[in-house]
C-alpha cells in the first residue's frame, strides 16, 4: 500500500500544479494520511514505523506546499497542533493523543481571504463519532 500512497501523492502534486497554473481559486481538502511534522502528533507517540510519519510522504507533502499552496490549519494556528484524528485504541481521544491527518491547502487567491480554520473536537467526542474531527476553513467573500 505504501507504493500506492506515494503514487497517489505524485498524481496529486501533478494535478495540483495544473490547478495553480490555471489561476482558479482552489481548496484541496481531505485526509491525506500524512502527519507533516512531529508537531502534528502527540508527544512520545508509538507511530515511528507507521507510513503516516515516514520521510517520503512528508517530503511529498512539502513538495505540494512548495508549489504555492497554503496550509490553512497551520497558517492560522502555528502554535496549536490542531489534531484532526484520534485512534479509538487506548482511549487516545480522552488523553488527547491525536494527530493532524486532515488538511486544507489553499491556492494563493483563497489564502489571501482565509479568515478562520480549525477542527471540531466537540463532534469527535460524541458517541459513535468518527475517529476524525471535522476540519473546516472560512474564506471571506471575494
Amino acid at each position: 500500500k505504501f507504493d500506492y500512497k506515494m503514487a497517489w501523492f505524485d498524481r496529486l502534486i501533478a494535478h495540483a500544479g495544473g490547478l495553480l497554473k490555471a489561476g482558479v481559486p482552489v481548496a484541496l481538502g481531505g485526509d491525506y494520511n500524512v502527519v507533516p511534522t512531529e508537531f502534528d502528533i502527540y508527544k512520545k507517540h508509538s507511530y515511528a514505523r507507521n507510513a503516516l510519519l515516514q520521510p517520503a510522504p512528508r517530503e511529498a507533502y512539502r513538495r505540494l506546499l512548495a508549489q504555492g499552496w497554503t496550509d490553512a490549519l497551520r497558517t492560522l494556528r502555528p502554535d496549536d497542533p490542531t489534531f484532526t484524528f484520534w485512534s479509538f485504541e487506548f482511549d487516545r481521544f480522552r488523553t488527547d493523543h491525536g494527530m493532524r491527518l486532515d488538511h486544507f491547502l489553499l491556492s494563493p487567491d483563497l489564502a489571501a481571504r482565509l479568515e478562520a480554520s480549525g477542527a471540531d473536537r466537540e463532534t469527535r467526542g460524541k458517541p459513535l463519532a468518527s475517529d476524525h474531527a471535522p476540519a473546516w476553513v472560512e474564506i471571506a467573500d471575494g
